[in-house]
Protein backbone atom coordinates (compact mmCIF):
# COMPACT_ATOMS: atom_id res chain seq x y z
CA UNK A 1 0.00 0.00 0.00
CA UNK A 2 1.24 3.65 -0.85
CA UNK A 3 1.88 6.20 2.11
CA UNK A 4 -0.45 8.20 0.20
CA UNK A 5 -3.61 5.53 -0.02
CA UNK A 6 -2.12 4.66 3.77
CA UNK A 7 -2.97 7.93 5.20
CA UNK A 8 -6.64 8.05 3.75
CA UNK A 9 -7.09 4.21 4.93
CA UNK A 10 -6.25 6.01 7.91
CA UNK A 11 -8.04 8.94 8.24
CA UNK A 12 -11.59 6.44 6.99
CA UNK A 13 -10.61 4.35 9.61
CA UNK A 14 -10.69 7.11 12.92
CA UNK A 15 -14.01 8.98 10.76
CA UNK A 16 -15.83 5.51 11.65
CA UNK A 17 -14.52 4.47 15.05
CA UNK A 18 -12.01 1.92 14.01
CA UNK A 19 -9.01 1.59 15.92
CA UNK A 20 -7.05 -0.58 13.92
CA UNK A 21 -4.94 0.89 10.62
CA UNK A 22 -4.11 -1.61 7.73
CA UNK A 23 -0.14 -2.15 6.96
CA UNK A 24 1.74 -3.93 5.30
CA UNK A 25 1.03 -7.07 7.73
CA UNK A 26 1.30 -10.67 5.83
CA UNK A 27 -2.41 -11.32 4.77
CA UNK A 28 -3.60 -13.61 7.19
CA UNK A 29 -3.06 -11.12 10.49
CA UNK A 30 -5.24 -8.48 8.53
CA UNK A 31 -8.54 -7.26 9.55
CA UNK A 32 -9.69 -8.19 5.87
CA UNK A 33 -13.26 -7.07 6.67
CA UNK A 34 -11.81 -3.71 7.38
CA UNK A 35 -9.22 -3.61 4.76
CA UNK A 36 -11.55 -3.89 1.69
CA UNK A 37 -13.94 -1.70 3.45
CA UNK A 38 -12.09 1.34 3.61
CA UNK A 39 -11.49 1.11 -0.74
CA UNK A 40 -15.35 1.64 -0.94
CA UNK A 41 -15.95 5.12 -0.02
CA UNK A 42 -12.42 6.65 -1.55
CA UNK A 43 -13.10 9.09 -3.83
CA UNK A 44 -9.62 8.81 -5.87
CA UNK A 45 -7.20 11.20 -4.28
CA UNK A 46 -5.94 13.42 -7.48
CA UNK A 47 -9.48 14.84 -7.24
CA UNK A 48 -9.37 18.53 -7.09
CA UNK A 49 -10.66 20.30 -4.22
CA UNK A 50 -12.10 22.79 -6.98
CA UNK A 51 -13.83 22.46 -10.55
CA UNK A 52 -11.35 22.35 -12.72
CA UNK A 53 -11.52 24.61 -16.29
CA UNK A 54 -13.35 22.49 -18.30
CA UNK A 55 -11.21 23.61 -21.16
CA UNK A 56 -7.91 23.00 -19.59
CA UNK A 57 -8.50 19.04 -19.11
CA UNK A 58 -10.63 19.35 -22.44
CA UNK A 59 -13.74 17.93 -20.92
CA UNK A 60 -16.05 16.21 -23.19
CA UNK A 61 -18.93 14.35 -20.86
CA UNK A 62 -20.94 13.73 -24.38
CA UNK A 63 -18.19 11.41 -25.38
CA UNK A 64 -18.16 7.74 -25.47
CA UNK A 65 -17.65 5.21 -22.28
CA UNK A 66 -16.49 1.17 -22.75
CA UNK A 67 -18.78 -0.81 -20.79
CA UNK A 68 -16.38 -3.95 -20.59
CA UNK A 69 -17.90 -7.36 -20.01
CA UNK A 70 -15.83 -10.25 -18.24
CA UNK A 71 -17.12 -13.88 -17.64
CA UNK A 72 -14.79 -16.20 -16.00
CA UNK A 73 -11.28 -15.24 -14.80
CA UNK A 74 -9.54 -18.61 -14.88
CA UNK A 75 -5.57 -19.82 -15.46
CA UNK A 76 -6.95 -22.47 -18.61
CA UNK A 77 -9.10 -20.02 -21.11
CA UNK A 78 -11.45 -22.49 -22.59
CA UNK A 79 -13.45 -19.34 -25.16
CA UNK A 80 -13.09 -15.84 -25.71
CA UNK A 81 -15.34 -15.02 -23.02
CA UNK A 82 -12.63 -16.11 -20.25
CA UNK A 83 -9.62 -14.27 -19.31
CA UNK A 84 -6.81 -15.27 -17.19
CA UNK A 85 -5.79 -13.81 -14.01
CA UNK A 86 -2.69 -12.47 -15.64
CA UNK A 87 -5.09 -10.79 -18.08
CA UNK A 88 -7.07 -9.63 -16.38
CA UNK A 89 -5.09 -7.58 -13.54
CA UNK A 90 -2.68 -6.30 -16.64
CA UNK A 91 -5.93 -4.82 -18.79
CA UNK A 92 -6.92 -3.35 -15.23
CA UNK A 93 -3.68 -1.81 -14.88
CA UNK A 94 -4.09 -0.39 -18.52
CA UNK A 95 -7.64 1.34 -17.36
CA UNK A 96 -5.35 2.78 -14.49
CA UNK A 97 -2.30 3.84 -16.81
CA UNK A 98 -5.14 5.25 -19.53
CA UNK A 99 -6.51 7.52 -16.78
CA UNK A 100 -10.14 5.82 -16.52
CA UNK A 101 -12.17 5.12 -13.27
CA UNK A 102 -14.24 2.59 -12.91
CA UNK A 103 -18.13 3.49 -12.45
CA UNK A 104 -21.21 1.20 -11.09
CA UNK A 105 -23.80 0.51 -14.00
CA UNK A 106 -26.43 1.99 -11.44
CA UNK A 107 -24.69 5.15 -11.74
CA UNK A 108 -23.67 5.21 -15.03
CA UNK A 109 -27.19 4.78 -16.30
CA UNK A 110 -28.80 7.72 -13.88
CA UNK A 111 -25.88 9.98 -15.13
CA UNK A 112 -24.23 9.88 -11.68
CA UNK A 113 -20.59 10.23 -13.21
CA UNK A 114 -18.46 11.22 -10.38
CA UNK A 115 -15.31 11.02 -11.93
CA UNK A 116 -11.98 13.76 -11.16
CA UNK A 117 -10.81 16.03 -14.00
CA UNK A 118 -9.63 14.68 -17.08
CA UNK A 119 -10.08 11.42 -16.23
CA UNK A 120 -12.50 8.94 -18.35
CA UNK A 121 -15.20 6.52 -16.77
CA UNK A 122 -15.39 2.75 -17.71
CA UNK A 123 -17.89 0.42 -16.64
CA UNK A 124 -16.47 -2.96 -15.61
CA UNK A 125 -19.59 -5.57 -15.84
CA UNK A 126 -19.56 -9.47 -14.74
CA UNK A 127 -22.10 -12.10 -16.38
CA UNK A 128 -23.31 -15.29 -14.76
CA UNK A 129 -22.16 -15.24 -11.18
CA UNK A 130 -18.99 -17.54 -11.37
CA UNK A 131 -16.90 -18.26 -8.41
CA UNK A 132 -13.86 -17.10 -10.36
CA UNK A 133 -15.02 -13.68 -10.23
CA UNK A 134 -15.84 -13.56 -6.54
CA UNK A 135 -15.78 -16.31 -3.61
CA UNK A 136 -14.86 -15.73 0.23
CA UNK A 137 -12.30 -17.31 1.63
CA UNK A 138 -12.96 -19.33 5.66
CA UNK A 139 -11.28 -16.01 6.50
CA UNK A 140 -14.06 -13.92 4.86
CA UNK A 141 -12.05 -12.17 2.67
CA UNK A 142 -12.24 -12.40 -1.01
CA UNK A 143 -10.12 -15.93 -2.21
CA UNK A 144 -7.10 -15.34 -3.90
CA UNK A 145 -6.99 -15.44 -7.58
CA UNK A 146 -10.47 -14.19 -8.04
CA UNK A 147 -11.60 -10.84 -9.51
CA UNK A 148 -12.94 -9.13 -7.36
CA UNK A 149 -9.29 -9.95 -4.90
CA UNK A 150 -7.31 -8.55 -7.99
CA UNK A 151 -9.15 -5.45 -8.64
CA UNK A 152 -8.59 -4.90 -4.26
CA UNK A 153 -4.94 -5.87 -4.98
CA UNK A 154 -4.54 -3.28 -8.02
CA UNK A 155 -6.34 -0.72 -5.94
CA UNK A 156 -4.04 -1.14 -3.32
CA UNK A 157 -0.83 -0.34 -5.77
CA UNK A 158 -2.66 2.05 -8.00
CA UNK A 159 -4.30 5.11 -5.51
CA UNK A 160 -6.27 6.14 -8.40
CA UNK A 161 -7.53 2.99 -9.29
CA UNK A 162 -11.21 2.83 -7.91
CA UNK A 163 -12.07 -1.10 -7.44
CA UNK A 164 -15.86 -0.72 -8.66
CA UNK A 165 -18.11 -3.34 -10.81
CA UNK A 166 -21.57 -4.53 -11.33
CA UNK A 167 -22.14 -8.48 -10.91
CA UNK A 168 -25.18 -9.69 -12.85
CA UNK A 169 -26.17 -12.94 -11.53
CA UNK A 170 -28.28 -16.10 -11.85
CA UNK A 171 -30.23 -18.45 -9.41
CA UNK A 172 -27.01 -19.45 -7.54
CA UNK A 173 -24.71 -16.18 -7.20
CA UNK A 174 -21.30 -17.40 -7.46
CA UNK A 175 -22.02 -20.89 -6.27
CA UNK A 176 -23.61 -19.21 -3.32
CA UNK A 177 -27.16 -20.31 -2.90
CA UNK A 178 -29.26 -17.36 -2.36
CA UNK A 179 -26.48 -15.25 -2.77
CA UNK A 180 -26.88 -14.82 1.14
CA UNK A 181 -22.66 -14.55 1.89
CA UNK A 182 -22.14 -13.19 -1.38
CA UNK A 183 -24.17 -10.60 -2.19
CA UNK A 184 -24.00 -8.76 1.29
CA UNK A 185 -20.49 -8.84 1.04
CA UNK A 186 -20.37 -7.41 -3.00
CA UNK A 187 -22.69 -4.53 -2.01
CA UNK A 188 -21.25 -3.24 1.74
CA UNK A 189 -17.94 -3.41 0.00
CA UNK A 190 -19.25 -0.40 -3.08
CA UNK A 191 -19.70 -3.44 -5.66
CA UNK A 192 -23.13 -3.31 -7.79
CA UNK A 193 -25.22 -6.56 -8.59
CA UNK A 194 -27.48 -6.49 -11.49
CA UNK A 195 -30.06 -9.19 -12.76
CA UNK A 196 -28.92 -11.43 -15.51
CA UNK A 197 -31.92 -13.88 -15.39
CA UNK A 198 -32.58 -16.97 -13.07
CA UNK A 199 -31.47 -19.54 -15.53
CA UNK A 200 -29.53 -17.21 -18.27
CA UNK A 201 -33.19 -17.78 -20.27
CA UNK A 202 -33.20 -16.89 -24.01
CA UNK A 203 -36.33 -14.18 -23.30
CA UNK A 204 -36.87 -13.93 -26.98
CA UNK A 205 -38.14 -17.50 -26.52
CA UNK A 206 -39.98 -17.09 -23.58
CA UNK A 207 -43.43 -15.73 -23.38
CA UNK A 208 -44.47 -12.47 -21.36
CA UNK A 209 -45.31 -15.03 -18.15
CA UNK A 210 -41.94 -16.61 -18.20
CA UNK A 211 -40.31 -13.34 -18.82
CA UNK A 212 -41.43 -11.53 -15.84
CA UNK A 213 -40.76 -14.71 -13.77
CA UNK A 214 -37.06 -14.76 -15.14
CA UNK A 215 -36.42 -11.41 -14.51
CA UNK A 216 -38.97 -10.66 -10.74
CA UNK A 217 -37.97 -13.64 -9.47
CA UNK A 218 -34.42 -13.25 -9.83
CA UNK A 219 -34.36 -9.44 -8.61
CA UNK A 220 -36.27 -10.56 -5.33
CA UNK A 221 -33.52 -13.39 -5.05
CA UNK A 222 -31.62 -10.01 -4.73
CA UNK A 223 -33.23 -8.06 -1.91
CA UNK A 224 -33.66 -11.49 -0.07
CA UNK A 225 -30.08 -11.93 0.38
CA UNK A 226 -29.31 -8.15 1.28
CA UNK A 227 -32.42 -5.57 2.89
CA UNK A 228 -29.95 -2.85 1.12
CA UNK A 229 -30.09 -4.51 -2.71
CA UNK A 230 -31.69 -2.27 -5.06
CA UNK A 231 -31.37 -3.45 -8.52
CA UNK A 232 -31.35 -0.75 -11.02
CA UNK A 233 -29.85 -2.96 -14.40
CA UNK A 234 -30.23 -6.08 -16.08
CA UNK A 235 -28.08 -7.69 -18.17
CA UNK A 236 -29.91 -9.33 -21.14
CA UNK A 237 -28.65 -13.08 -21.43
CA UNK A 238 -26.96 -14.02 -24.96
CA UNK A 239 -27.75 -9.61 -25.51
CA UNK A 240 -31.40 -10.97 -26.57
CA UNK A 241 -34.62 -8.49 -25.52
CA UNK A 242 -38.23 -10.28 -24.17
CA UNK A 243 -41.11 -9.05 -26.38
CA UNK A 244 -42.16 -6.75 -26.05
CA UNK A 245 -38.64 -5.32 -25.34
CA UNK A 246 -39.31 -2.68 -22.97
CA UNK A 247 -40.59 -5.96 -20.54
CA UNK A 248 -36.79 -6.03 -19.91
CA UNK A 249 -36.93 -2.87 -17.57
CA UNK A 250 -40.41 -2.50 -16.31
CA UNK A 251 -42.63 -5.27 -15.01
CA UNK A 252 -44.38 -5.93 -11.44
CA UNK A 253 -41.91 -6.56 -8.90
CA UNK A 254 -39.05 -4.92 -11.19
CA UNK A 255 -38.15 -1.29 -12.53
CA UNK A 256 -34.69 -0.76 -14.13
CA UNK A 257 -32.81 1.97 -15.79
CA UNK A 258 -31.05 0.29 -18.15
CA UNK A 259 -30.73 -3.07 -20.01
CA UNK A 260 -27.14 -3.80 -21.49
CA UNK A 261 -26.33 -6.40 -24.95
CA UNK A 262 -23.45 -8.24 -25.81
CA UNK A 263 -22.62 -5.61 -28.22
CA UNK A 264 -19.21 -5.10 -29.78
CA UNK A 265 -18.82 -0.87 -28.94
CA UNK A 266 -18.48 2.10 -26.62
CA UNK A 267 -21.63 3.37 -25.16
CA UNK A 268 -23.05 6.95 -25.86
CA UNK A 269 -22.75 8.62 -23.22
CA UNK A 270 -25.92 8.77 -20.54
CA UNK A 271 -26.31 12.39 -21.28
CA UNK A 272 -26.21 12.23 -24.86
CA UNK A 273 -29.86 12.27 -27.54
CA UNK A 274 -28.19 9.00 -28.21
CA UNK A 275 -28.09 7.10 -25.58
CA UNK A 276 -30.43 4.09 -25.46
CA UNK A 277 -31.53 2.57 -21.60
CA UNK A 278 -32.87 -0.16 -23.54
CA UNK A 279 -29.93 -0.84 -25.60
CA UNK A 280 -26.58 -0.30 -23.96
CA UNK A 281 -23.56 -1.69 -25.46
CA UNK A 282 -21.15 -3.93 -24.17
CA UNK A 283 -17.56 -4.81 -24.81
CA UNK A 284 -16.03 -8.12 -24.75
CA UNK A 285 -12.81 -8.19 -22.78
CA UNK A 286 -10.07 -9.51 -25.07
CA UNK A 287 -6.26 -9.62 -26.09
CA UNK A 288 -5.01 -8.46 -29.28
CA UNK A 289 -5.40 -12.04 -31.09
CA UNK A 290 -8.34 -14.46 -31.34
CA UNK A 291 -11.57 -14.32 -33.03
CA UNK A 292 -13.17 -11.19 -33.22
CA UNK A 293 -10.31 -9.14 -31.96
CA UNK A 294 -10.91 -6.51 -33.38
CA UNK A 295 -14.05 -5.98 -31.32
CA UNK A 296 -12.47 -7.09 -28.43
CA UNK A 297 -11.43 -4.56 -25.45
CA UNK A 298 -7.82 -3.91 -26.40
CA UNK A 299 -8.67 -3.04 -30.03
CA UNK A 300 -11.30 -0.64 -28.60
CA UNK A 301 -9.42 0.58 -26.02
CA UNK A 302 -6.46 1.46 -28.67
CA UNK A 303 -9.24 3.50 -30.87
CA UNK A 304 -10.40 5.46 -27.71
CA UNK A 305 -6.45 6.39 -26.88
CA UNK A 306 -6.00 7.48 -30.28
CA UNK A 307 -9.60 9.41 -31.10
CA UNK A 308 -11.09 12.50 -29.31
CA UNK A 309 -15.00 10.37 -29.20
CA UNK A 310 -14.11 9.05 -25.15
CA UNK A 311 -15.99 10.94 -22.15
CA UNK A 312 -13.52 13.01 -20.32
CA UNK A 313 -15.01 14.64 -16.99
CA UNK A 314 -14.55 17.59 -15.62
CA UNK A 315 -14.27 17.22 -12.23
CA UNK A 316 -17.66 18.38 -11.10
CA UNK A 317 -20.70 15.74 -11.15
CA UNK A 318 -23.39 19.07 -11.26
CA UNK A 319 -22.36 20.49 -14.56
CA UNK A 320 -21.81 18.45 -17.85
CA UNK A 321 -19.38 20.04 -19.96
CA UNK A 322 -18.25 19.38 -23.29
CA UNK A 323 -16.95 21.85 -26.62
CA UNK A 324 -19.79 23.88 -27.71
CA UNK A 325 -20.13 22.38 -31.01
CA UNK A 326 -21.88 19.91 -29.14
CA UNK A 327 -24.70 21.76 -28.04
CA UNK A 328 -27.52 19.66 -29.42
CA UNK A 329 -26.60 16.45 -28.63
CA UNK A 330 -27.86 16.83 -24.93
CA UNK A 331 -30.57 15.05 -23.57
CA UNK A 332 -33.76 16.90 -22.75
CA UNK A 333 -33.83 15.74 -18.74
CA UNK A 334 -30.13 17.02 -18.64
CA UNK A 335 -30.66 20.39 -19.64
CA UNK A 336 -29.95 22.89 -17.18
CA UNK A 337 -27.06 21.24 -16.21
CA UNK A 338 -24.98 21.85 -19.58
CA UNK A 339 -21.91 23.77 -19.67
CA UNK A 340 -20.66 24.48 -23.08
CA UNK A 341 -17.20 25.76 -23.59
Amino acid sequence: MTPKLASLVAVLFLATGCTTVVTGQPHEQRDGAREWAAFAPLRSPDAPAAPADPAAVRANELGHVPVLMYHRIVAEPESVYDRTPDDFRAELERLDREGYVPVPAADFTAGRLDVPAGKHPVVITFDDGDPSQFALGPDGNPAPGTAVAIMLDVARSHPSFRPAATFYVNAEPFGDPGGTRTIPWLLAHGFDVGNHTMTHANLREADEGTTHTEIADLDALIRRAAPQANPATIALPFGIHPRPPELALHGDGYDYQGAFLVGSNPSASPFTTDFDPLNIPRIRSQGADGDEAEYGSSAWLDKLAHGNSLYTSDGDPARISYPKADSDEVAAKFRGQENPY
